[in-house]
C-alpha cells in the first residue's frame, strides 16, 4: 500500500498483516480521493477505525490541516505510529488508541465539528450505525461535515434518513462501496 498523491507520494505504508483490518485497496483509495480532492487542503479530518492510518495519511498528505486517527487494535496503533514518522506527517497527527464510541467522547472537548470524517469499521458489525447515532447530536458535525463510510454492499443503510442524514453520493464497487453523508439542518 502507498500514498498516492501529495507531499508523501509514493511512500510505501506498512499495514497490519493477517485478517485483523482490512486495507483499502489502492485503485478504491484513488477513486475515494478523487471525489473529495477539491475539500481536502485546510480541512480537519477524522479517520474512525483508521488500521493503518493510510486513509487520514493521504489526506493529510494532500493538505488536510489536521487528521485524528482513532484504532482499538494497539498492534495497528503502532503502524499508524510507525507510518506517520515515516512520512513526516506526525506533527499534524492525534492518534487516539481505544474505544471509537470513548474517543468520541473525548474529542467533543475539542469544541469545533471536522470538516469530513472517515470510517472503515469491520464489515457487518452495525458499528457505522452506533457511530451515525452518537454523530447525530454531536458538536463533531455540523451541516458542512462530509461522513464518508466504507461498508460492504450488504450493510443496510436505510436508518441514515431516520437519523437526520442526507445521502450525498454512493459509489457502490465489487464487493463494498463509500457512502457518503451530510446532517440534515437541525
Amino acid at each position: 500500500m502507498r500514498v498516492i498523491a501529495g507531499s508523501a507520494r509514493r511512500l510505501r505504508l506498512k499495514t497490519l498483516e493477517g485478517l485483523e483490518t482490512r486495507p483499502t485497496q489502492d485503485i478504491i483509495k484513488e477513486t475515494l480521493f478523487n471525489v473529495i480532492q477539491m475539500d481536502i487542503p485546510g480541512c480537519s479530518f477524522l479517520d474512525l477505525f483508521s488500521g493503518s492510518g493510510a486513509i487520514g495519511i493521504e489526506a493529510l498528505s494532500r493538505g488536510a490541516l489536521e487528521a485524528v486517527f482513532v484504532e482499538n487494535n494497539k498492534k495497528a496503533v503502532k503502524i499508524i505510529n510507525e507510518n506517520l514518522e515515516f512520512t513526516k506527517l506526525k506533527d499534524n497527527a492525534k492518534v487516539i488508541s481505544g474505544d471509537y464510541l470513548v474517543a468520541l467522547s473525548q474529542l467533543e472537548k475539542r469544541g469545533k465539528p471536522f470538516d469530513m470524517i472517515h470510517m472503515d469499521p469491520p464489515y457487518e458489525k452495525d458499528f457505522e450505525k452506533n457511530v451515525l447515532n452518537y454523530l447525530r447530536n454531536s458538536s463533531l458535525v455540523d451541516e458542512d461535515t462530509l461522513i464518508i463510510i466504507e461498508a460492504s454492499i450488504k450493510t443496510d443503510i436505510s436508518y441514515t434518513e431516520e437519523f437526520g442524514y442526507d445521502i450525498i453520493k454512493d459509489k457502490i464497487y465489487k464487493h463494498n462501496r463509500h457512502l457518503f453523508l451530510k446532517r440534515k439542518n437541525k
